[in-house]
């Protein structure tokens, strides 16, 4: 079963790859006329086709490119003829920081959030903060961003509007300048997990062994903890690891607004200037991380799951 699903993942990112290279490749204008702009002469032009390979056809360029990808060489910008692997490690491992930190608020806020809304149901607890968590989760990442910048930062002076981050930026130094973007992704995704958790749970406690243990008089908070909670494991592990797959493939938004040097905002300054061959690895990488964290989700729900586990 482990090796169907890998399987399917590696198929997924085969069609994925695939629908990359035919979406660049049909942006609307030459990508060699728009970098040298109109001045530039048809030999030049010319010579930049040839230099990125738009002269093959595009059978040749995809195959061109998915075999050197697999061999860890994702070419060269455009732009600055850097090697794209040097110019997408440090941002990646940027955009990863940014994610975990997110994670390590959001996932024990929206357990703790889930439980109290399940141990309190239909309390007036229960009911504000579903309020509060739907409508962070309603409300578009750039607005949040901007409200906490405004409050936070600018009339509070606590935290630093920009995300201004290096190579050498010490830990605690990095944690501080990124905490407004973190905080804005915990406020988007915590309500799905925080709901998530809260419906696993009550489901769980019609269960006849729930009821058991209300004849036995054992508190409700101890009948959570100790007997609905492990049950519900697989659901919950499966939403948080999406979430997870949302924190580093949805920061595009995020990583602009706060001018984060990640993998986002390398995306847009590489669409800015037209360097296709970072766009499609960008692209490519994001793509590949969800692929990974959605397989990843299905095998621990697999594995959590004694049903799915052994189906006969």
């Amino acid at each position: 079963m482990l090796i169907q699903r890998l399987s399917l993942g590696l198929l997924t990112l085969f069609v994925v790859s695939v629908i990359i290279f035919l979406a660049v490749g049909m942006l609307p204008g030459d990508a060699a006329q728009a970098m040298l702009g109109q001045a530039a002469t048809e030999e030049t032009v010319a010579a930049l086709r040839a230099r990125m390979g738009l002269d093959q056809p595009a059978p040749v360029r995809y195959f061109h490119w998915l075999m050197g990808i697999l061999q860890g060489d994702f070419g060269q910008s455009i732009a600055n003829g850097r090697e794209i692997s040097e110019l997408i490690g440090g941002r990646f491992a940027n955009t990863i920081f940014l994610a975990v930190f997110a994670a390590v608020i959001s996932v024990p806020l929206a357990l703790l959030l889930g439980i109290l809304a399940a141990l309190y149901r239909n309390s007036i607890y229960d009911r504000t903060v579903n309020v509060v968590t739907l409508s962070s989760i309603s409300t578009p990442e750039f607005f949040v961003a901007y409200i906490l910048i405004l409050f936070i930062s600018v009339q509070w002076g606590l935290f630093p509007s920009l995300a201004n981050v290096g190579p050498t930026t010490p830990f605690l130094e990095r944690l501080d300048k990124t905490f407004l973007p973190a905080l804005t992704l915990t406020l988007v995704v915590v309500a799905h997990m925080m709901r998530m958790t809260r419906a696993a749970i009550i489901n769980l406690l019609a269960s006849p062994y729930i009821e058991m243990a209300n004849l036995k008089g054992i508190s409700k908070r101890k009948i959570i903890t100790h007997h609905a909670l492990p049950n519900a494991w697989a659901p919950i592990i499966n939403v948080i690891v999406l979430n997870l797959a949302y924190l580093i493939v949805g920061v595009v938004v995020v990583e602009v607004v706060f001018v984060y040097p990640g993998l986002g905002q390398l995306l847009v300054d590489s669409v800015q200037r037209r360097d296709l061959p970072v766009v499609q690895a960008c692209c490519l990488i994001f793509a590949a991380t969800y692929v990974l964290l959605n397989l990843t989700a299905d095998i621990l729900s697999i594995l959590t799951n004694p049903r799915l586990l052994h189906p006969k």
